[in-house]
């Protein structure tokens, strides 16, 4: 398993420039206007653009304010459905139907604390099917995440 750290942020622009400043990350891809793609740590960090009033999990608006930090954290996973009835045998929630997605499958989960998370099965081509650029800390072709 591989775990993938999603910062939601209002300027994604802004966003991308504070972090690789201030910790010397590198871009690794672009998923046009929606997210980056941020390599340097041990997880991959992907910002999110989500406005600051858009709706999050738990039909809660997105709030940017100091007390909260809205990360949510995916388990890269080989077998959706077996992680999926395992996590749910353990009391965490499904919010939604698995979906699936040009880069492969997921599903949103709620902890019974009432933080997020989701289980993603990459396929073939993982987010490089969905990528629009890369950079200098891009995976290789085929690579799926970190």
């Amino acid at each position: 398993m591989d775990l993938l750290v999603n910062l939601d942020v209002p300027d994604l622009a802004r966003a991308e420039a504070l972090y690789t400043h201030a910790f010397g990350l590198s871009v690794g891809r672009r998923f046009g206007t929606a997210a980056t793609e941020l390599c340097g740590l041990p997880a991959r960090l992907y910002l999110l653009h989500k406005p600051a009033g858009s709706i999050g999990a738990g039909n809660a608006p997105r709030d940017y304010s100091r007390h909260w930090c809205p990360v949510h954290l995916d388990v890269v996973v080989a077998d959706l459905d077996t992680a999926l009835a395992r996590a749910e045998r353990a009391r965490f929630a499904r919010e939604g139907e698995v979906g699936d997605e040009s880069f492969g499958r997921i599903v949103q989960l709620a902890d019974p604390f009432g933080h997020g998370w989701c289980l993603l099965e990459f396929g073939d081509r993982g987010y490089d099917a969905i990528a629009t650029a890369t950079g200098a800390g891009a995976t290789a072709a085929g690579q799926t995440g970190p």
